[in-house]
């Protein structure tokens, strides 16, 4: 069986970073940037898919406004990455578990969901792209 470079795995593990970093501040062109021009957003919590930069931007940003107007702080917390060979060599599928926390102001923190996260990545010009994210929620 045939392992994913190292390389790709830490580049497969800085975008999930980046990811969460840029979604989590309100970052949300560079949230959108982290996928292909293409790329789809599924998720079971969202009443309908997000696919290409400008509906995945818009997204993002509704997602913060919705963090702002709560007065809670989200963190996304990427962990238990598994990155396996996709269908080429610019191609790989990744899983994850993602948990998202919420500290209120003043509060403490509390886990609003868990969930796994089913990537399918590819390689592009500026480095390891989403294609499409799929989540799956916790029962």
């Amino acid at each position: 069986m045939s392992e994913v470079p190292v390389e790709d795995v830490l580049a497969v593990h800085q975008l999930y970073g980046r990811q969460s970093h840029a979604i989590d501040s309100g970052q949300a062109a560079r949230w959108a940037a982290t996928f292909t021009p293409d790329g789809e957003f599924v998720s079971p919590s969202y009443p309908e898919p997000a696919a290409g930069t400008a509906a995945l931007t818009a997204f993002a940003e509704r997602f913060h406004v919705g963090c702002v107007e709560s007065g809670e702080r989200l963190r996304h917390v990427v962990s238990t990455v598994e990155v396996q060979l996709g269908q080429s060599e610019d191609a790989l599928r990744a899983l994850a578990y993602l948990q998202i926390v919420g500290t209120p102001e003043g509060g403490s923190p509390r886990l609003h969901r868990l969930t796994v996260l089913d990537d399918e990545l590819v390689r592009t010009a500026e480095g390891w792209r989403v294609r499409r994210r799929t989540v799956h929620r916790e029962p």
